[in-house]
């Protein structure tokens, strides 16, 4: 059970953290609800981070829901983002999916963004 913990050292915590994703964002992937930035970390694990705009989700109850399934979904995913930090950003309408959409969503993005990961892999494999 402890596996699919969430604590401190998976999440950005600091200004600094979140802008150096936002500067130096090696992979994105989006969906009509979320924009999902990554970089490479030199850390033993992934990081998240998410910016759930009050002005893309006005009322608090959805943005603790979708930043509660956000969570979720990345503890569960997590072997498939290894060393990776992740910003994840909410675009408008975000509230307008219920949780199973919600979660089909997000677990799509980690798919795609390891896809991504794998062929940039490859490329550099390739290139050396």
């Amino acid at each position: 059970m402890a596996e699919f913990s969430f604590p401190k050292t998976s999440r950005l915590l600091n200004a600094a953290d979140y802008k150096a994703v936002f500067s130096d964002a090696q992979f994105k992937v989006s969906s009509r609800h979320f924009l999902v930035l990554a970089r490479t970390n030199d850390r033993s694990g992934s990081r998240i981070g998410l910016v759930i705009a009050k002005k893309n989700v006005a009322l608090a109850v959805q943005r603790n829901r979708i930043k509660r399934q956000l969570r979720d979904t990345f503890r569960h995913s997590r072997a498939l983002l290894d060393t990776l930090d992740l910003v994840v950003l909410a675009r408008k309408d975000a509230d307008k999916l219920d949780n199973n959409q919600l979660k089909d969503t997000i677990e799509s993005l980690w798919q795609d963004l390891h896809t991504k990961m794998k062929r940039a892999a490859a490329k550099n494999q390739g290139d050396g």
